[in-house]
């Protein structure tokens, strides 16, 4: 079974940031449903931090050993967890739960071959039921020996079939459902998975489906969104239901998206994400290439770093150029960025009309292009894949469906 790690080993071991510093503990491991022949996978942790207990989406940790669980980077949200539909909780819902004339004494994880990040679950720890000692000889089995004790609820079987499809397969197959159905799902499915679908269909069935959320839900989903794929839902909603979704968000995300807000839709304001790949112009090749490998960063982004005077976030400091991802790969290592602009590279502004957006990057081959205030401040980039959704038929995707 490869590495091990058991449940009752992570329970209470340190949450720690990218640092390494404890910011919490580990109070239970929460399971997503199976998939065909594949075991339940984990989807995240409950954490207690400040005397809350949080989410911690799997995706965002970089580690797991008994020493504790460390993340990645970035910020962890507060907000009180609750369990949704076609979750399972192992400490609370599979410990200490009966099993024939046995009693489930742990659960293993182990990771998912060839995926980053990823675990599953690979065993159950059973002990007699007459030992009343939690030392008492146990066994060890394959989770398969006891599949009936992994009870994702009503929703779990449709959920685990939806698991591997690509967010637009799934788009489309919801499309195909009644409304009532459509939504069962989309309240069962993770924040994030959810927030995917919602990328690849329209405004129009985004409402639909999201309508039955309640804001704090609604909000958790939006800030998994692409910041210009969250600002074009948002501007589609009722104003009262946008405000309280934006009150509902974090500040740094609700700024964010309310940025975007203020473009007219059709221009290169209103397509840009808030976003990109900015870097200091001291960073390294190397550095980049780095950043560039992140796999979370999707590839329209990932072939374009722009350099950026502090602050790094968007609106930034002077914009200074672009280098692309081709580009960094003839260079040494050890080269500076500012050594290594591409020139002919422009930026454009926000209120650039999307049919000159277009042409811009056809015209000279780009995967996206800068957008700029009259300060010379980033205040985004606009993608390929931006464009195509804007410039395709309005109803290219239930054609394709």
């Amino acid at each position: 079974m490869g590495t091990l790690i058991y449940v009752s080993r992570l329970v209470r071991i340190p949450l720690l940031d990218s640092e390494g510093t404890a910011i919490g503990r580990i109070a239970d491991v929460v399971l997503g449903p199976p998939s065909g022949g594949d075991s339940p996978r984990v989807i995240g942790f409950v954490g207690v931090v400040q005397r809350r207990r949080i989410f911690v989406n799997a995706n965002r940790v970089g580690r797991i050993d008994t020493s504790g669980v460390e993340l990645r980077g970035g910020t962890v949200d507060l907000r009180h967890f609750q369990a949704r539909p076609a979750e399972l909780l192992v400490h609370q819902q599979l410990l200490d739960r009966q099993h024939e004339s046995e009693i489930v004494n742990d659960v293993a994880l182990h990771p998912v071959p060839g995926r980053t990040w990823d675990w599953e679950v690979a065993a159950v720890s059973l002990r007699p039921l007459r030992s009343l000692r939690r030392r008492a000889r146990s066994r060890v089995v394959p989770w398969t020996a006891v599949r009936r004790l992994f009870d994702f609820g009503p929703m779990g079987e449709e959920v685990g079939a939806t698991r591997d499809l690509h967010p637009a397969d799934l788009a489309a197959a919801l499309r195909s459902m009644p409304l009532p159905r459509r939504r069962r799902i989309a309240e069962a499915l993770e924040d994030e998975r959810l927030a995917d679908v919602l990328e690849e269909m329209s405004e129009d069935e985004q409402l639909r489906l999201v309508e039955g959320l309640d804001a704090e839900r609604l909000a958790d989903v939006i800030e998994e969104m692409a910041p210009d794929d969250a600002a074009d839902l948002l501007g589609e909603m009722p104003a009262p239901m946008r405000v309280q979704v934006l009150d509902a968000m974090e500040p740094d995300e609700a700024g964010s998206v309310r940025r975007l807000l203020l473009y007219e839709s059709n221009t290169a304001g209103g397509l840009m994400t808030s976003q990109p790949l900015v870097m200091p112009p001291d960073a390294t090749v190397a550095t980049a290439l780095a950043r560039c490998r992140d796999a979370e960063l999707p590839p329209a982004l990932a072939a374009l770093v722009f350099v950026t005077r502090l602050p790094m976030s968007t609106p930034t400091g002077e914009y200074l150029g672009a280098v692309g991802f081709q580009r960094l790969l003839r260079e040494p290592p050890g080269m500076t960025l500012d050594q290594c602009l591409e020139p002919d590279l422009r930026a454009i502004t926000p209120d650039l009309p999307e049919i000159r957006v277009a042409e811009q990057l056809a015209a000279y081959n780009l995967l996206a292009l800068p957008v700029c205030d009259d300060a010379g401040r980033l205040l985004g980039a606009v993608t390929v894949d931006d464009v195509l959704d804007r410039t395709l038929p309005e109803d290219w995707r239930e054609e394709r469906s």
